[in-house]
């Protein structure tokens, strides 16, 4: 599949919803380009069994599911600033510790953001990738 091909709902063989879902408390403070906001719009499909995500989205709300599993973890709204761009307000993330060992807040809403930024974007994400680190390191 083309990076620039949208990725839908209907791309994937199997998704499951999040059954058990929990409202964040903490959110990316990250304001996404209207460029930005286009490419994450167009989704992401994992490309081989090292790949962990698959991520599409509908409307507002960009769904990030497990790649082997199907399994949907995070459901994040993202809505339009008056001043250009998009800021994500909402996130829910899977609970059920069959689907998903959750961790805190601050692990998921990095979690979030690199997703986004080193998945979707192919950004190289270095101060993401070591704030998560750093939440892994706080958690055990």
């Amino acid at each position: 599949m083309d990076r620039d091909t949208p990725v839908a709902r209907g791309s994937f063989r199997k998704l499951y919803s999040i059954v058990t879902p929990e409202s964040l408390s903490q959110l990316p403070d990250r304001v996404w380009t209207v460029s930005e906001w286009d490419r994450v719009r167009r989704g992401y499909r994992s490309r081989s069994m090292d790949e962990k995500w698959n991520i599409f989205t509908e409307g507002d709300i960009v769904f990030m599911h497990r790649s082997w599993t199907g399994y949907g973890i995070y459901e994040v709204s993202f809505s339009p600033l008056a001043a250009g761009g998009r800021k994500i307000t909402s996130a829910v993330v899977e609970t059920d510790p069959q689907r998903y060992r959750r961790m805190t807040d601050d692990y998921d809403r990095v979690m979030i953001e690199l997703i986004i930024s080193g998945i979707v974007l192919g950004e190289p994400a270095l101060e993401l990738r070591a704030a998560f680190g750093r939440s892994k390191v706080a958690i055990g």
